[in-house]
């Protein structure tokens, strides 16, 4: 349903007239989850015990998983004249109101990290709750949590419009660019010099990162496979 919880947000009118979209179904095995009773003694007396433990290494039984994801990018700088305020209502034209009534987790995550050492002088609102501090790619991150499920989140407001705000006015000094970043462009033209090249970078001084490219191409656009050339430090990797 549409009425309720984080969907209420996806509206198609907003949606498609952002700078990106993807929508995406992930289906993949995991190992059961094991459930049985034990019988335990306790001071002269038998208690029954309902214990559960993650399958071994064996994975006999096995369940599928389905993970629905959308992914939006909206440039509310250009959109803002110049400004990087944003806040749900802007970009979504609507706010939250309650959670989905079946969801057991449903949480608003907003990424507060400052760009350098100094304070960063914004000004998140409402006040998160609760803050969560994570590792990404080598960087530690903070995020502000909203959690849909606590009763006191819609104590003070029928409705939940998280809003991100700068307490004086910002430069238009490009934002830093991550330490894993790609880049894709097309050049050429025509079947026979036509080409995409995809850049990735990764600027970490020693660490090396897992990619998985997942490349999305229009549907009018031909790609020969035997074409595929793979360039990692000058020299060309070939496809196993």
């Amino acid at each position: 349903s549409l009425q309720a919880g984080l969907a209420v947000l996806l509206k198609a009118e907003r949606l498609f007239h952002s700078s990106y979209h993807s929508q995406a179904v992930h289906i993949r095995p995991v190992c059961r989850m094991t459930h049985w009773f034990a019988q335990l003694p306790c001071g002269g007396f038998t208690v029954a015990a309902f214990l559960s433990l993650v399958q071994d290494a064996s994975c006999l039984a096995v369940s599928w998983e389905l993970r629905q994801t959308l992914t939006v990018v909206f440039d509310t700088f250009s959109s803002g004249q110049g400004k990087k305020d944003w806040s749900l209502f802007k970009m979504f034209s609507r706010t939250l109101t309650d959670a989905c009534p079946l969801a057991s987790q449903s949480k608003v995550y907003v990424d507060i990290s400052p760009k350098n050492k100094e304070k960063e002088l914004l000004e998140v609102t409402p006040p998160p709750v609760s803050v969560h501090e994570a590792i990404v790619q080598g960087d530690k991150r903070t995020y502000a949590v909203y959690d849909l499920l606590s009763p006191s989140l819609f104590n003070t407001s029928r409705s939940l419009n998280v809003q991100l705000k700068w307490k004086r006015p910002q430069d238009s000094s490009e934002l830093p660019t991550p330490v894993l970043h790609a880049q894709r462009y097309v050049s050429g033209y025509g079947l026979q010099t036509g080409e995409i090249s995809t850049l990735i970078y990764n600027t970490h001084p020693y660490r090396a990162f897992p990619v998985i490219l997942l490349e999305t191409v229009p549907w009018y656009l031909r790609l020969y496979v035997h074409t595929l050339t793979i360039v990692t430090k000058g020299k060309e990797n070939k496809p196993s």
